[in-house]
């Protein structure tokens, strides 16, 4: 019934336009889809790298009907991808390192029932300063030993009652809350990005920053060892291609009796032992 409307809330309007500048002021575009998404694990990351991206959510209508009119490359390859509620992130930052920046900033929240547990949740032995009632059956089911002390429901002792990757039902999620523990890590990834008219997928732009290090580290050591070997000097291998070459020269004065400074005590040495040892077998040396 809305298919012949030619007015459109204010701030549908803004939204829309501002969706229309944009992706024109930004090098990239990133989307994130908010299903299983909390405004509470976008609050920090808006305060942590607001000198950096642009936070813009919105609907899949509003933003396919301001996208699919721009001329910029690759923009319909994200158009056609968009669904439900969207969180746009405007940078002129790669999406990669985008990524990895989301990715270090995980917070710790409270649990609702269904949550997978990212640690071994304990509950430790305290005073919990709620009042008996209710809640000594909601604890007796979660398998958390209690006593009532001082008017109070304490925690005898401490409790393990879900292990990393398990499930948190809905009353033990409750029970957390009221004793103020997180223990779900939540963050957020892209999920498709626009970069000089390249479009991203999501398993694209997943980076194992430690993997990648350590393979940076293997590489360069293997060239440092290839350019020693091959006496290639560069800053970096100066000092152990002397050194080798030294080595090298030093060796080479031994083999062949060039005496010097340096090699004249070894030469000198090996040319005794040699003798010993040849006098040795002359000693020992019985005519035919």
């Amino acid at each position: 019934m809305h298919e012949n409307r030619t007015e459109y809330p204010k701030k549908k309007a803004q939204m829309y336009q501002q969706l229309q500048e944009l992706p024109k002021k930004y090098k990239v575009l990133a989307v994130v889809k908010m299903t299983k998404v909390r405004s509470t694990q976008i609050l920090p990351l808006r305060k942590t790298l607001k000198d950096d991206v642009l936070f813009f959510s919105i609907k899949d209508k509003i933003a396919k009907k301001a996208l699919e009119t721009l001329d910029v490359p690759g923009i319909k390859d994200i158009t056609d991808e968009l669904k439900g509620q969207l969180l746009f992130l405007f940078t002129n930052m790669s999406p990669f390192k985008l990524n990895v920046l989301l990715a270090k900033n995980k917070i710790m929240m409270a649990a609702r029932g269904g949550d997978t547990a990212s640690f071994d949740i304990v509950v430790p032995a305290k005073n919990t300063g709620i009042a008996p009632g209710p809640m000594l059956t909601e604890f007796k089911e979660a398998g958390i030993p209690t006593k009532i002390d001082q008017g109070t429901i304490w925690i005898a002792k401490d409790t393990t009652p879900v292990k990393k990757g398990e499930a948190i039902n809905e009353k033990l999620a409750s029970i957390l809350g009221k004793l103020d523990i997180k223990p779900v890590e939540a963050g957020i990834s892209l999920y498709t990005a626009l970069e000089d008219g390249l479009k991203y997928a999501q398993e694209e732009m997943v980076i194992d920053v430690e993997k990648i290090a350590n393979e940076f580290a293997q590489a360069h050591q293997e060239a440092v060892s290839l350019s020693i070997e091959a006496a290639y000097v560069t800053p970096d291998n100066i000092s152990q291609i002397l050194a080798k070459a030294a080595q090298a020269a030093r060796s080479v004065s031994v083999e062949s009796g060039f005496m010097t400074d340096e090699t004249k005590e070894q030469i000198l040495q090996k040319a005794d032992s040699q003798a010993r040892s040849l006098a040795g077998q002359a000693k020992d040396y019985t005519p035919a």
